[in-house]
């Protein structure tokens, strides 16, 4: 939570400013604010609309990836080692940006306008005049009807007056003296002559100096709109400066202003987009074309570190002497309001109730109670009043104040069943008591399920909900009740909006991981969950990372199902991400084992894997045959045959189809020569066969002797019978099948064995534009000669 300020001047973007100070507490007590946050937005009169909001949230997860390179955390559990990621940057993101979208709403004022600068180049020719017209429009910006956005805090709001005066161009005596007519009319403590630009811009210059507004401009947050494309702004230029001044202007204050539009000095380079509806101002051709030219340009080029400590000391300025003593007068003022008020109206209106009920009323559950839809408090009710102070001592971290303020206005709305005021009471009171120094009360989770449970059932608010679930999570993970956490987050997963459903999954997921005896099953089926809703909401990437990162868990455990539909969706992915060899490799792992998938899973696996390979062999033809796991071959069936008189014509292939090894091998002649291969042997060697002496096998198989040679004539076919066994339910069809082989001389009679001359000769063994169909048989046997 910051306080907010509203810029009638200058900047599309939103800048943050932090400072240890102290102020005083109503009840005189001096109070320390440590790291003082204060956000200075540029006022915007159209709430940010939800479909751009979606949007821009989707894009934040989108561009936030794991870092290339990082080491991932690695968690051992009994016999698991898992690498998980450290950090979820994109869920810090996506939590940071729907925070910052939230728009203001009635039933609180965090979000509400504190403060508003008015801003005025020294070099206008009229400034003094110039103020007042702003001061006029942000008065009638805030008080007409005609507004219902931006949500003001108080209606005395605090205006501040700067000066803005360039150094390089203006005239330093003029700007001094319309500052001190300025401080005779606002004071001393209600305006600021701010001087900047102390040096000509000069790219080719030796000294760098670091850009000055990097570290606030912040490209994933709600003010990160081209106000120049979609948001309704009238530009008002002049010699040194650009003045952005909100739409609604008075024609008399319209007058003499030129409308250029031109690409803010502070504007990104590359904006992530607008939340505002495509129905406003669009962008013309030459704003873009002026964007484009100005891409890369730094900020700040023309300021010095002088320049740097005038603008912190201009920030200091305003919060001490403005700031903070308007914030401590108006907590001083509801203070004596609401004890004035409540010595009144309240405790006659508490006397009644108890004459009348003549004993303490039960507390409803929150089942019991209905909201009152209806019901709108005045501005000036004494509920909203306490709520309203409740707010301004949480942003200024007095938080013990804070929780006794909220716990007062819970109980108001409550009693009046005003159910969207009291889980706003009851969300900020949890917090309040989480954040008090020292912790003097536990956390009170109670209140917290109460707000999410109201938000969602009762006032059907599903953003409200979202925000209780992120901010009670992350209390809940601190204090490492993880499981508490992850319940939580669980709950609010739901239909409207997969993406939302996807980051708490994962979140959820990480906190089952995390605890002290890490529920390693859990992690991976929410993991899957994850992905599963991530894929949904188009984030591929993410539910890739998800997918993998569970499979950690399920691979090599025995479940072979869930590590099918595991490998298939990696590969789904993968593919859809163009990392090809990983889709590949998906596949081909639920080919590689009996799968127990029915019939139609395998098939559409394999027409995946098919139909992503031929993509890879597009891409590449020269590359790799691919390693089809089917049909498996069957190595001990596997037979080849010498000595056959046949000889396919030269340069042609002799198809083998419906031809059995069995038809070209006789065993009986096979027999009668080995016979007579004996015999003549023995009669050469005077009836003696040596011991050495090894018949001449013409087809060798599981049953010959593999480990010699086999001989073979010379431009006589050799006849190999392979046998193929389908280890899938599905019928496989197999065409224009070749056989792969080489073939290596040597020479028995060298001495170095080792060295021999090869000659490789390739045909393909499996032709990718084979044509798979249906099929009798499951195990078949396949000829091929050559």
């Amino acid at each position: 939570m910051v306080t907010t300020l509203t810029l009638l001047y200058s900047s599309t973007r939103t800048f943050f400013f932090f400072f240890l100070v102290h102020m005083r507490d109503p009840n005189n007590q001096l109070h320390i604010i440590k790291n003082l946050k204060i956000a200075v937005n540029n006022i915007i009169t159209h709430p940010p609309q939800p479909g751009a909001i979606r949007k821009l949230l989707n894009d934040v997860v989108s561009v936030s990836q794991p870092a290339e390179g990082l080491v991932a955390n690695v968690i051992t559990a009994g016999d698991y080692d898992l690498n998980i990621s450290a950090t979820t940057p994109w869920f810090e993101s996506y939590r940071e940006c729907f925070l910052q979208s939230m728009p203001a709403s009635d039933h609180e004022f965090l979000n509400h306008y504190v403060a508003c600068m008015l801003v005025v180049s020294s070099s206008e020719p009229e400034p003094v005049e110039q103020f007042l017209k702003l001061s006029q429009e942000q008065h009638r910006i805030q008080h007409s009807s005609e507004y219902l956005y931006p949500k003001w805090f108080i209606p005395n709001t605090l205006k501040y007056y700067v000066l803005l005066h360039d150094v390089s161009t203006g005239e330093e005596q003029r700007a001094d003296s319309i500052y001190e007519e300025m401080k005779q009319r606002y004071g001393t403590q209600g305006c600021y002559l701010l001087k900047i630009n102390s040096r000509v811009s000069n790219r080719g210059m030796d000294e760098q100096i670091p850009d000055p507004w990097s570290q606030y401009l912040q490209k994933n947050t709600i003010q990160n709109q081209d106000c120049y494309e979609d948001c309704p702004y009238t530009v008002i230029s002049n010699k040194n400066t650009d003045h952005l001044i909100s739409d609604g202007l008075d024609s008399e204050i319209k007058d003499g202003l030129s409308n250029n539009f031109k690409t803010h000095p502070l504007q990104l380079d590359h904006p992530s987009g607008s939340l505002d509806s495509t129905d406003y101002v669009k962008a013309t051709a030459s704003l873009q074309d002026s964007k484009k030219s100005n891409s890369g340009t730094p900020h700040g080029a023309c300021l010095t570190l002088t320049d740097h400590d005038r603008i912190r000391q201009f920030i200091q300025e305003f919060t001490f002497r403005g700031l903070l003593p308007h914030i401590e007068k108006t907590i001083r003022q509801l203070n004596d309001q609401l004890i004035s008020r409540k010595g009144l109206s309240r405790s006659l209106f508490s006397a009644t109730k108890k004459w009348f009920s003549g004993s303490k009323v039960p507390e409803k559950s929150i089942n019991e109670l209905k909201n009152t839809s209806g019901l709108l408090y005045p501005p000036e009710a004494p509920e909203l009043q306490i709520r309203k102070m409740a707010d301004l001592c949480f942003l200024v971290q007095h938080y013990e104040l804070a929780y006794s303020c909220y716990h007062t206005a819970k109980k108001d709305f409550l009693n009046d069943q005003a159910m969207l005021y009291a889980a706003g009471a009851l969300e900020m009171a949890a917090v309040s008591a989480f954040l008090q120094p020292g912790a003097p009360r536990p956390y009170p989770a109670h209140y917290m399920e109460t707000a999410i449970q109201t938000y969602r059932d009762i006032c059907k608010n599903m953003v409200l909900a979202e925000r209780c679930v992120l901010l009670s999570a992350e209390i809940l993970k601190s204090q490492s009740k993880y499981s508490e956490a992850a319940a939580l987050l669980i709950r609010l997963t739901s239909e409207d909006s997969d993406l939302r459903s996807a980051l708490l999954l994962e979140q959820a997921a990480h906190c089952f991981i995390n605890m002290k005896s890490p529920m390693v099953r859990k992690f991976a089926f929410h993991m899957i969950l994850a992905g599963h809703r991530f894929s949904k909401a188009g984030q591929k990437k993410h539910a890739l990372r998800c997918y993998c990162q569970a499979m950690q868990v399920y691979k090599g455990k025995g479940w072979s199902l869930a590590e099918d539909h595991i490998n298939f969706t990696i590969g789904r992915q993968s593919f859809t991400l163009r990392q090809l060899d990983n889709a590949v490799s998906a596949f081909r792992h639920i080919l590689i084992n009996d799968s127990k998938q029915p019939p139609a899973q395998q098939g559409a696996f394999l027409r995946e894997y098919l139909y992503v390979y031929k993509n890879v062999t597009q891409l590449s033809p020269d590359g790799p045959l691919p390693q089809l796991p089917l049909p498996y071959i069957n190595s001990s069936a596997t037979r080849v045959f010498f000595g056959h008189d046949r000889r396919p014509a030269e340069g042609e292939k002799q198809a083998a189809t419906h031809v059995s090894l069995d038809q070209e091998y006789d065993s009986e002649s096979s027999q009668q020569w080995k016979e007579l291969e004996e015999q003549v042997v023995s009669v050469i060697n005077k009836g003696i066969i040596p011991s050495n002496f090894q018949p001449t096998q013409f087809c060798l198989n599981r049953y010959s002797d593999n480990s010699r040679f086999p001989l073979a004539v010379i431009e006589e076919p050799v006849t190999v019978e392979v046998s193929f066994r389908n280890p899938l339910k599905v019928p496989l069809l197999l065409t224009d099948l070749s056989l792969l082989w080489k073939f290596q001389p040597k020479d028995f009679n060298a001495k170095h064995d080792g060295e021999t001359k090869e000659l490789v000769r390739k045909t393909s063994f499996f032709n990718p534009n084979q044509t798979l169909g249906m099929s009798l048989h499951l195990e078949y046997v396949v000829k091929c000669m050559f």
